[in-house]
């Protein structure tokens, strides 16, 4: 086998390897930079899709001094920032407690089917995951109220209420990623040294001293991670919200990215809503730093 050319050789190129690297550039400038600066510049406009011709002018800071006094803004975010509170914990708590059955001792053939089972919710597009809650939660022929009745309950008009729908894409996004905590915190306990983990065992047999002393510092990390990624995601979460209530009944499930899609795409105020977006993206920044000083405590 010919061994690949080096600076030594006449016949190298040295910008070969940036045209290997080139197709991967041109689509994140065009997915992922260009959008961002796009909606950058945009804020700073007049940008009202319903009057094209007008030239979209600069306005400076009133798109943001919007958002200042905009109530309906704050309650979105503060619904977003509930609807984390309350999922994250449980995806949390339950993917560590999956990930710690799966990394028990003699579970080695039960672990390799659960880590193909675990990748169907995440293989789920968010839509369909929408689809499924809306038949889920159903009143009439839903899975929710049938699985009531067998304890006697009545049956539950859940997408109707409030506090019904707000459960109802809870339980949905509870679902769908929790087997990824699974999957993270178990790749973190696969970490831990064999013989340091069979010396705790010896020596206690306690879980909790176990996890505590042993595990949670090979978990820190994916701990970091998850914060951070589904802070992401639960801040921009909007197809599966949007395919089971629309944001409602009233604006019960308004989370910010339903909010902020509603101005752009119903108000057709762009500026609006791209300066809606950029606070969004500030945001989840600031959280992602948050995270990691708490988790490792960073001393400046």
């Amino acid at each position: 086998m010919r061994a690949p050319p080096t600076k030594l050789d006449p016949g190298y190129n040295v910008w070969t390897p940036f045209w290997f690297l080139a197709p991967a550039v041109v689509a994140l400038l065009a997915i992922g930079i260009y959008p961002t600066i796009f909606a950058f510049v945009t804020s700073f406009r007049e940008y009202q899709l319903t009057r094209p011709r007008s030239g979209f002018p600069f306005v400076g800071l009133d798109n943001y001094q919007t958002i200042l006094f905009d109530s309906t803004f704050r309650e979105s975010l503060l619904l977003t920032f509930k609807f984390f509170l309350v999922v994250m914990p449980c995806q949390l708590a339950l993917g560590l407690a999956v990930a710690l059955l799966l990394h028990q001792p003699g579970v080695g053939f039960l672990r390799s089917i659960a880590r193909v089972s675990l990748v169907v919710p995440l293989a789920t597009t968010y839509a369909v995951v929408g689809l499924i809650g809306r038949l889920m939660f159903n009143r009439d022929f839903g899975v929710a109220n049938a699985f009531l009745s067998w304890f006697g309950f009545p049956a539950r008009d859940w997408l109707g209420s409030p506090s019904g729908a707000f459960a109802a894409i809870a339980a949905m996004d509870i679902w769908q990623w929790t087997p990824f905590c699974a999957l993270i915190f178990l790749a973190g306990l696969s970490m831990v040294p064999v013989e340091i983990e069979e010396a705790a065992r010896l020596e206690t047999s306690s879980k909790w001293q176990l996890l505590k002393r042993v595990q949670s510092p090979y978990l820190l990390p994916g701990l970091t991670a998850l914060l951070i990624l589904r802070s992401a995601d639960v801040l921009k979460l909007f197809d599966m919200v949007f395919v089971i209530t629309r944001g409602g009944p009233g604006a019960a499930t308004d989370l910010i990215s339903v909010y902020i899609q509603r101005v752009g795409f119903k108000v057709f105020d762009m500026g609006l809503a791209s300066a809606q977006a950029v606070v969004l993206m500030i945001l989840t920044i600031i959280l992602s730093r948050l995270y990691i000083r708490l988790i490792y405590r960073e001393i400046d």
